[in-house]
């Protein structure tokens, strides 16, 4: 009965793993045991910045809108509200793109909020 021979499979894994570790510094590359680790601790960061990158893109959002907002004479936070009691429904990338792309629109929606906040 012949042996089983793992040389292909590990061959695989270990080119898997260089291969992600490209560019890193030092033993980092081209060790596998060191590879590894930081791959790995790679993965961990890149699967927690993924989830921080959504909650910083909505700060910035709403700074942006804010800026905008505050060349108007209004607040953020009575802008919001006045958008949800003028019934407009643009979520806050969409009034951020607005708000540096088209100042214009970006006014006229400020006009729209106030009359809505008068009433």
């Amino acid at each position: 009965m012949s042996r089983i021979k793992r040389g292909v499979t590990a061959r695989a894994r270990h080119k898997k793993v260089f291969s992600m570790a490209k560019g890193y510094r030092g033993r980092s590359k081209n060790v596998f045991r060191v590879a590894i680790e930081k791959v790995e601790k790679a993965l961990q960061y890149a699967y927690r910045d993924r989830r921080t990158k959504k909650r910083n893109f909505r700060t910035l959002w709403i700074q942006r809108i804010n800026a905008a907002t505050r060349l108007h004479d209004m607040t953020y936070s009575r802008f919001m509200n006045g958008l949800a009691k003028a019934g407009i429904e643009l979520d806050r990338k969409v009034l951020a793109d607005i708000a540096v792309k088209e100042p214009e629109t970006f006014a006229k929606l400020v006009e729209q909020v106030r009359a809505s906040l008068s009433k």
